[in-house]
């Protein structure tokens, strides 16, 4: 059985619908990630799994139990639970008054609080400064209190808004060591929101996609990056090649698809006629300075019209008649002397190439 469900859940401010119709299972010990675009609604959905607002409509189950039924039954359920929020809330209190303060008011043993109390402190890094104030910290060290807080009352449920957001990268890679240490050492129940792709994909079992209020699609990280089931997922998961095509010809999973002209050849089952889009990951485009023999069923000669170095990877947009976007290492954009408007071929493979329908 899932530990936590919702069902036809909505939720509104004032005219505007802010969540539609979300329905989720999340079960024991498993890592949910909600991915999608600031304003998508991630916030608003962990706030009512946290049960802090009440929905405009559907309801919320944890551990089979409605949480709606009454008021002593959601504090109840509220008690085997933890939400972090993205900005993290600290005491103006010591480190360690901060970590104990929840095992207090639930009146947990002295003996009993302090072991606990060091042993998260260790385990989040901060037993040398257990003593500090906690509104001198970072936002890293301060965003690792807030988890400490959070798991001290070993919730089986632990909401993440966000947890990394506007920290550094070496806090960020603190911090996902630390939500993986709990993974593996605890295995709570997490459900997290963050519109960092890779961060799901490095943390979560399983990823839903919450786009303007709605649940686009779940699935593994590897589903959802090579199988995006509409344009809008697409898009999030980083296919920047979205084109638009026909079907020209469809026989035993093969189909050529017409591009202004131009044939793509892909793995579908639509038929000859259908309006689809060929979606290719930038990374599944490999580029040539000549067309060199491949097994490889699309190659196609075009132009560089523009150039973007960010880094170690460079991102290159190329005129084939339609365009085409890929990325390389900046070192072998310069060893190929890659510059604007050089003839290249670019050649990617059948399999590369995800079939979508479009209305």
């Amino acid at each position: 059985m899932s530990l936590v469900k919702t069902v036809a859940l909505c939720q509104r401010y004032e005219d505007r619908d802010i969540l539609k119709d979300i329905n989720l299972e999340v079960a024991r010990g498993e890592v949910f990630a909600l991915i999608g675009p600031t304003g998508a609604g991630k916030t608003t959905l962990l706030r009512l799994l946290d049960l802090l607002d009440t929905p405009a409509s559907g309801s919320i189950y944890f551990d089979g139990l409605e949480a709606s039924r009454s008021d002593k039954l959601r504090l109840k359920i509220r008690r085997r639970m933890s939400f972090v929020l993205q900005k993290p809330v600290v005491f103006n209190t010591s480190v360690y008054d901060n970590i104990a303060y929840g095992l207090k008011w639930r009146g947990l043993a002295r003996s009993s609080l302090q072991q606990r109390v060091h042993r998260i402190l260790d385990m989040v890094g901060l037993s040398n400064g257990k003593d500090r104030n906690a509104r001198t910290l970072s936002g890293g060290e301060a965003q690792r209190v807030a988890i400490a807080r959070a798991i001290a009352t070993e919730p089986e449920l632990l909401l993440l808004d966000e947890p990394t957001a506007n920290l550094d990268p070496n806090s960020t890679a603190r911090i996902e060591e630390l939500v993986s240490d709990i993974i593996q050492q605890h295995n709570t129940t997490i459900i997290m929101a963050t519109h960092d792709i890779a961060q799901g994909q490095r943390l979560a079992d399983r990823m839903g996609v919450l786009i303007n209020g709605e649940v686009h699609q779940i699935g593994a990280a590897t589903e959802l990056f090579t199988s995006p089931e509409n344009k809008e997922v697409a898009r999030f998961v980083g296919m920047e090649n979205i084109i638009d095509g026909v079907v020209a010809a469809s026989e035993a999973g093969l189909v050529s698809l017409d591009i202004n002209g131009k044939s793509i050849e892909a793995l579908s089952d639509y038929p000859a006629g259908a309006r689809v889009y060929a979606c290719i990951r930038p990374e599944d485009i490999t580029l040539s300075p000549s067309s060199a023999p491949s097994s490889a069923r699309n190659s196609f000669r075009g132009r560089i019209t523009r150039l973007t170095t960010v880094g170690a990877l460079t991102r290159i947009e190329i005129d084939c008649g339609f365009s085409l976007i890929t990325v390389v290492t900046t070192q072998s954009a310069q060893e190929m002397d890659l510059t604007k408007d050089k003839p290249l071929y670019a050649t990617f493979k059948a399999t590369a190439v995800h079939v979508l329908k479009r209305g």
